[in-house]
């Protein structure tokens, strides 16, 4: 299949894209959180700071690795192992929830967004199948 190469390519740079804005996304919630110093429920805004930043840190370096995983899986020119498809699944599982929820509450610009990742990483993950064990030498193939 030629066109496996461009496809998971495509979903490493979009995904390493998306980690990019989802940090920047944070820093400037950080940033409005800290100049506001309103508190909501009684929590401390230090804290909402803090956990937007670390919320921000860490989605992002998810959002990297699987993004690295795949610019790995198209260089080599292999499919992806065993925990590499279970992160990747987990990433499109993310992205499908993500979406249902963004499509209510910031539009349906993001809604897209998350599903066209969504879908170049369900395709990315089904270009190169499962993997088999190689077959044996004069055994037929169905």
């Amino acid at each position: 299949m030629a066109t496996r190469r461009p496809i998971v390519l495509t979903t490493a740079a979009l995904l390493l894209v998306e980690a990019g804005g989802v940090v920047l996304l944070h820093a400037v919630l950080a940033t409005v959180q800290g100049s506001q110093r309103m508190s909501l429920a009684g929590l401390d805004p230090d804290a909402m700071v803090a956990g937007t930043w670390v919320m921000g840190a860490l989605s992002g370096a998810y959002l990297a690795v699987c993004g690295a995983l795949l610019l790995r899986v198209a260089l080599r020119g292999r499919g992806p192992g065993r925990w590499t498809r279970v992160l990747l699944i987990s990433c499109a599982i993310t992205h499908g929830v993500l979406g249902a929820v963004a499509v209510g509450l910031v539009g349906w610009f993001a809604f897209a967004w998350l599903m066209v990742v969504l879908g170049l990483v369900v395709l990315s993950l089904m270009a190169y199948g499962e993997e088999s064990a190689p077959l044996e030498e004069g055994a037929a193939t169905v």
